[in-house]
C-alpha cells in the first residue's frame, strides 16, 4: 500500500480523542505484523484507549523513535465540504480530519515500514503511536514508562507533529485545569439565604486576570510568540436562569510555559483563590485537566545536527504549538518536531495535507532507515 491508501484507511476511523480507539490499533497492527514487524499494544489505565509500540531492528541497540498520536479532535459534518472521515482528493490536496494532524505522518512511517523491514537494520526504528494526545498528552507517558521493557535507550525521538518537515527546536509546556464552585441556590429575592457561584467564581477569574497581566513582565525568551509565559481563561459556564441563585459555576483555564517555568505553578494563585472559597462554605473541586513539558534541545546536540544534514535546513529556533515531545525529553530522551504539513490547517473543517508533503516525509522516513543499516 502506497502512503495515501494507508492515510484513506486511518482517516476512514473517527478515532477522536477521548473515545476507544481498537479499531485503528488493530488495523495497523495488522498492517505491520502482516510485514514481519513486531507489535505491542497496551491498554491505558482508561481500558478502551491503547497505545502501540513496533521496533524494526534489533531491539538491544539504541536508535530512534518515530512518535505519533492516532487521535483527531472532532469534525462537525455540517461544517465540512464532504464527510471528515473519509478522505476526498481534489488534485494534490487529501482533505479529511487528521490528514495534517497527524495522520500523514503515521501513514507516511506506515508506507516506509515495509522497506525498512527490508533494509537490514543495524540500528532500530521504533513506531510508537499514542492516545489521547489531543486531550492534553494523556496516553504518551504510559508508552514512555513502559519504553524500559521494550527497547534499549533510544537515540532520539522523532515527532510528526506538522511543521513543513522542518526540525523545530522548542515548544512552551502547558497545564490546564477545570475548578467548579458549589453554592447553594435559592430566589433571586433572598440572596442572603443563597451562597452565589457565580459571584464566588469572579474571585477566582479576577485572580487569572492578574496572573495573565504579571506574565507579560517575564522572564521572557526571545525563540516564543509571545515571548513569555501565557496564562487564559477559555470557558465559563453556570446559572440557570435569572431569579435563580447559581449553585454552580465552572471555569476552565490553561498557562502555558516558556522553558525552566512548570506550567503547573502558573496556576498556583488561581488554585489558591479557589480553595480560599470553602472558608465561606462553598464546595471547590480543582480537576488537572492536562499537563506536559516544554522542550527545549540544544541546536548543537547530536539529533538536532542529524535532522539539519536530513533536511538541509536549520532547525526552527521554536512553535507555539504543544506536542509530546517535552515529555519524551523529560525522560531522558532527547526529542526534536518534524513532521509533514502545516499547523494552520488543523482543527479546522477540511483539513488537508498535500500528496508531495507525504512523500517527501516518506522519503525522510527511508533515508533515516538508510543511515540506520549503514
Amino acid at each position: 500500500m502506497n502512503a495515501t491508501e494507508i492515510l484513506e484507511e486511518l482517516v476512514s476511523f473517527a478515532s477522536v480523542v477521548g473515545t476507544p480507539n481498537a479499531e485503528i490499533v488493530g488495523w495497523i497492527q495488522s498492517y505491520l505484523q502482516g510485514h514481519g514487524i513486531d507489535v505491542a499494544v497496551f491498554a491505558g489505565p482508561e481500558g478502551d484507549r491503547s497505545n502501540l509500540f513496533a521496533t524494526i531492528g534489533p531491539v538491544d541497540r539504541a536508535g530512534y523513535i518515530l512518535s505519533g498520536h492516532m487521535d483527531v479532535v472532532p469534525a462537525e459534518a455540517g461544517e465540512w465540504t464532504t464527510p471528515p472521515f473519509s478522505l476526498r482528493r481534489d488534485g494534490e490536496k487529501l482533505f479529511g480530519r487528521g490528514t495534517t494532524d497527524m495522520k500523514g505522518f503515521l501513514a507516511a512511517a506506515l508506507a516506509a515500514a515495509p522497506q525498512l523491514a527490508k533494509a537490514g537494520l543495524k540500528r532500530p526504528i521504533h513506531l510508537a503511536f499514542s492516545y489521547d494526545e489531543e486531550a492534553g498528552c494523556r496516553g504518551v507517558p504510559h508508552l514512555i514508562a513502559r519504553l524500559p521493557t521494550l527497547c534499549a535507550p533510544p537515540l532520539g525521538a522523532i515527532i510528526g507533529e506538522p511543521s513543513n518537515m522542518r526540525a523545530v527546536l522548542a515548544h512552551k509546556g502547558k497545564a490546564a485545569a477545570r475548578v467548579t464552585v458549589r453554592g447553594r441556590a435559592g430566589h433571586s429575592s433572598r440572596t442572603d439565604l443563597g451562597l452565589n457561584a457565580i459571584h464566588a467564581m469572579g474571585s477566582i477569574l479576577e485572580a487569572a486576570i492578574i496572573q495573565a497581566e504579571k506574565l507579560t513582565h517575564g522572564p521572557f525568551e526571545a525563540t516564543f510568540q509571545p515571548h513569555y509565559s501565557s496564562l487564559q481563561v477559555g470557558t465559563i459556564a453556570g446559572g440557570k436562569a435569572i431569579n435563580i441563585i447559581p449553585d454552580l459555576c465552572t471555569l476552565e483555564l490553561e498557562a502555558r510555559a516558556i522553558s525552566g517555568v512548570n506550567p503547573v505553578s502558573l496556576l498556583a494563585p488561581i488554585r489558591e483563590k479557589a480553595e480560599a472559597l470553602r472558608a465561606a462554605g462553598f464546595e471547590v473541586e480543582w480537576e488537572e485537566v492536562s499537563a506536559y513539558p516544554a522542550l527545549a534541545l540544544s541546536a548543537e546536540s547530536a539529533l538536532a545536527q542529524l535532522l539539519e544534514d536530513m533536511t538541509g535546513q536549520a532547525p526552527i529556533g521554536a512553535v507555539s504549538y504543544g506536542t509530546e515531545a517535552g515529555l519524551y525529553q523529560a525522560a531522558g530522551i532527547d526529542a526534536i518536531i518534524c513532521g509533514p504539513g502545516d499547523i494552520d490547517r488543523a482543527h479546522k473543517p477540511d483539513e488537508f495535507i498535500l500528496e508531495s508533503e507525504l512523500a517527501d516525509c516518506q522519503h525522510f522516513i527511508e533515508a533515516l532507515g538508510t543511515r540506520c543499516a549503514a
